[in-house]
């Protein structure tokens, strides 16, 4: 009787204007605010931008005089560390210009021709269409979209080459190493957590997070998502726990997953957005900052911001889904009451009632089975807290994890080989009785004797469940993105829309003018990429300003689906297990007016309660 009332009732259809309302409103808003607040003109130079423009230019000037040197970044040779009477300021600025060609983007967009240029981005905004909508054309799937789009970019580029019309395209050094090495680590750390042991850290991680209160469960997702991201990054957190939300909806039978999918994925960034190493864009900012920013100076400034997004985002998430969230509810005040006063619909006290059945029931099959840490299960939570150590301690992330997964991988090994129980290969006939192994003669009729049956390895088990199409997709998007990062078209689109206020991005009213052209510009070329152009073209941005353009680079990645790699990771994860819900076309409704309000509240009080130095002690603004 529960399990009929519990039964999700058929989910209505949703009219275009409660959908996309929300989101033209956001859109309206911004564009009115920015209006109103630019009505009178852009700014002009305040005083102390003008010193910092001319200290700029003079400094760059006595860098591009100095003889280049040659330099090996991985040696040390010419540290940065020298004083300011050895000139380490001015080697320091030499070495970023000349030398970390890795991080520092290098403009070859005067050796395209308009030709060049055009056909070059058009290719590149083609297959961003087909990312953002891949059920559109021929059934191949991101991964696949994105390599095909790579691999045309580089035939494209190599014609380009030939007939005059563009440079060489070094496809393999816009090819980022470390965040492919990374996810690989991080993928196989996941499986062996999940497959080593039925009832582990894995399945104590899902149980952790699950309740029957719907809101709750997804309250749940969000503050693990939020402190998670801060402290191990967002990519690793999504990646771990995409399964855990999935496998939690199919337990609750829920009719639209997308909520608790996007609990996980929105959070995931805003929570990142609170530490250096909270998100790729962040240690590169580390790289890329003209002067030194601290962990703890970081933090203290974007805590304030980062807490005011998640609390928006909750807010918004509450709101937008309260039908999912609050079943049965009347609307906004109901669930007021159901959140802070403990009530609960016929519709809630049915799900509760079904939970606990099943948790009843879920016991009495484990009659006789210990609910207590193995021995397996404490080794992986051994790994897991080592792990986390190095992680946060600042060692190399890609080794740690690669390790980590390594290291599960032998203990998994040797735990199936010594202590797993044998897999029964034994045949029976149609009423249940076992049959006799077969027995084999060779050509003089003597018996066979069996050989010993074969171990099955790791490569045949657990290393064929990595997501190898998601390495791929990230190699064809680095491809994409570094082929049109080099026409120039996305420099050119931000001093072009920042005018006047390029030389004061982060002062006064320009500053929400900034961070409104950042995120664009993190959704069409990805906020990476973007964090490399602003430092090629404001090389002495302050403290402050780095701050601005981490904060609003990391919450455009709630924008829209390709904002960020953590979205891709969730929806890549979850339909690798049947759960096809997150989508572009879904996630967009909810992530335009959620990011536009974090993006423009946290921006507010970043700009005024932060303690960052808004002068650069290297260029001598101070």
């Amino acid at each position: 009787m529960i399990s009929d009332i519990a039964k999700p009732s058929r989910a209505k259809k949703v009219s275009s204007l409660r959908k996309w309302g929300p989101a033209m409103l956001a859109i309206g808003l911004v564009i009115a605010l920015n209006t109103v607040l630019f009505s009178g003109g852009v700014p002009e130079l305040s005083e102390r931008a003008q010193r910092k423009l001319a200290l700029s230019q003079e400094r760059t000037a006595a860098v591009e005089s100095m003889e280049a040197t040659s330099f090996d970044v991985r040696s040390g040779f010419g540290s940065r560390n020298l004083s300011e009477e050895e000139g380490g300021v001015m080697e320091y600025t030499r070495r970023r210009h000349r030398y970390l060609g890795d991080y520092v983007h290098i403009d070859k967009s005067g050796f395209f021709s308009s030709f060049g240029k055009w056909s070059t981005s058009l290719i590149y905004f083609a297959f961003w269409v087909f990312l953002m909508f891949p059920n559109w054309f021929l059934p191949i799937g991101r991964p696949g979209i994105a390599l095909g789009g790579g691999l045309m970019m580089v035939v494209w580029r190599y014609i380009l080459l030939r007939i005059g019309h563009g440079p060489a395209f070094d496809a393999e050094r816009v090819i980022i190493m470390e965040p492919l090495f990374l996810l690989f680590g991080l993928m196989l750390t996941t499986i062996y957590i999940e497959k080593m042991e039925r009832g582990g850290l894995f399945d104590k991680l899902r149980d952790s997070l699950d309740d029957p209160v719907n809101w709750k469960r997804s309250a749940k997702i969000m503050a693990m998502s939020t402190i998670g991201s801060a402290a191990v990054m967002n990519d690793s957190v999504v990646l771990i726990f995409s399964g855990v939300v999935v496998d939690l909806c199919v337990r609750h039978k829920v009719a639209n997953s997308l909520p608790y999918l996007l609990s996980l994925a929105t959070t995931a960034n805003i929570g990142s957005a609170l530490t250096l190493t909270g998100n790729p864009q962040n240690i590169l900012i580390v790289s890329l900052a003209y002067d030194d920013i601290g962990w703890i100076e970081f933090a203290s400034n974007m805590a304030i911001p980062v807490l005011a997004a998640s609390l928006i985002n909750a807010f918004m998430m509450f709101v937008y889904y309260g039908s999912e969230l609050f079943p049965g509810s009347s609307g906004f005040f109901e669930n007021f009451g159901i959140m802070f006063f403990g009530n609960r619909t016929p519709e809630m006290l049915a799900q509760e009632h079904a939970f606990y059945a099943r948790q009843a029931a879920a016991q009495e099959e484990k009659v006789g089975e210990s609910s207590s840490w193995t021995v397996w299960s404490r080794i992986q939570l051994i790994i897991v807290i080592v792990f986390l150590f190095f992680f946060a301690a600042g060692y190399d992330v890609c080794v740690v994890s690669i390790t980590a997964g390594a290291v599960l991988m032998v203990i998994s090994a040797y735990k199936r080989q010594h202590y797993d129980p044998r897999p029964i290969n034994a045949q029976y006939d149609e009423d249940g009785n076992p049959l006799p192994p077969k027995k084999t003669y060779d050509m003089d009729g003597n018996e066979i004797e069996p050989e010993e049956e074969e171990l099955v390895t790791e490569s045949e088990t657990t290393l064929t469940e990595v997501d190898y199409g998601l390495l791929m997709l990230f190699i064809g998007q680095f491809l994409l993105i570094g082929s049109f990062d080099d026409t120039g078209v996305p420099q050119a689109f931000f001093n072009f829309t920042m005018g006047g206020c390029a030389a004061q991005m982060a002062e006064g009213l320009c500053v929400y003018w900034f961070v409104m052209i950042v995120t664009v510009l993190s959704n069409i070329a990805s906020n990476v990429p973007v964090c490399q152009m602003l430092a090629a073209t404001f090389p002495y941005a302050t403290p402050y300003e780095w701050m601005q353009v981490s904060f609003s680079a990391t919450i455009a990645g709630n924008l829209t689906m390709l904002g960020s790699a953590a979205n891709m990771i969730v929806a890549f994860q979850a339909a690798k297990v049947g759960d096809r819900t997150f989508t572009s076309e879904r996630h967009a409704p909810f992530g335009i007016p959620s990011t536009l309000l974090c993006l423009y509240a946290g921006t507010f009080l970043l700009a005024t309660f932060h303690t960052a130095k808004e002068c650069s002690e290297r260029l001598n603004q101070c």
